[in-house]
């Protein structure tokens, strides 16, 4: 993922507990399965990375979410470092563990990764964490509000990132709970910074333009596609609803920008909530 925008209400008892919707950007070339339930973890439902096997951004039936961004570094690079996608998988499909405890275990070897935001969040714990590994800050659980994190570190206010935050929050302010649709549009934006806005991450100016869009095209790399997630809380538990439009229906015949949907809903499981 490079952009994900969402807004954490720990405390709701009716409604959005967490709104959120991402952006997956990716090269063309390399080959992902689309949202499903894994066949090998039937707990997890995620897209798959088909390159190394890990996903971006994943949730359980037992009400874990896990969420990555790839940290902007060009020339901080190795080639011969783990795949970060299993971060993601690993949460989701392990064996529970609070979110800040997983993201202290992830910090003591984060070292050995590529630059990487980690979301690790646990619905019925009712916790949100956030850890980069290229931060000097602690893993640490999020407050109520609306966040955003690209590649830099949480809420680091590059453009995109700033205007995306705020226009959830403005939809937000009209309908606390807007269709999932309404939420993937928000994120399908084309529009480039101007060039005094761009970060300096060590790319070309002509690189750092394009990819200062919330959704990216370009030859060869690109927005692949947009996953829409709102879990709301109830007396009786939490439910999950949760949608993906993306630029492949699964046979890796790629259609640019895509419109390809999947969409799932399902209960937290009820002996997850104890």
């Amino acid at each position: 993922m490079c952009l994900i925008v969402f807004d954490w209400r720990p405390a709701a008892v009716h409604g959005p507990l967490l709104t959120l919707t991402a952006n997956r950007d990716e090269y063309l070339r390399r080959t992902a399965d689309p949202l499903a339930w894994w066949a090998d973890a039937p707990a997890l439902l995620a897209g798959r990375d088909l390159a190394a096997g890990g996903t971006w951004l994943g949730v359980s039936r037992d009400g874990r979410f896990a969420a990555l961004t790839n940290y902007r570094a060009p020339n901080d690079m190795r080639p011969d470092a783990p795949t970060r996608g299993t971060l993601v998988s690993a949460y989701l499909r392990g064996a529970p563990l609070a979110p800040l405890d997983y993201l202290h275990r992830v910090a003591e070897h984060g070292a050995a990764y590529n630059g990487f935001n980690l979301l690790a969040g646990d619905f019925t714990r009712r916790e949100l964490g956030w850890y980069c590994n290229r931060s000097s800050a602690a893993p640490i659980l999020l407050d109520t509000g609306v966040h955003a994190i690209s590649n830099a570190v949480l809420d680091t206010p590059w453009p995109k990132l700033v205007r995306k935050r705020d226009e959830l929050r403005r939809l937000l302010e009209r309908d606390p709970a807007p269709p999932l649709a309404s939420l993937i549009e928000l994120m399908r934006d084309p529009r480039t910074a101007h060039d005094d806005e761009l970060p300096s991450t060590g790319l070309p100016l002509e690189r750092e333009r394009a990819l200062s869009a919330a959704f990216i095209e370009t030859p060869e790399y690109g927005t692949r596609g947009t996953t829409a997630l709102r879990v709301n809380a109830r007396d009786a538990g939490f439910s999950v609803d949760i949608v993906e439009r993306s630029d492949d229906d699964g046979t890796h015949q790629l259609v640019r920008p895509g419109n390809f949907e999947r969409s799932f809903a399902f209960e937290i499981e009820r002996n997850a909530l104890g």
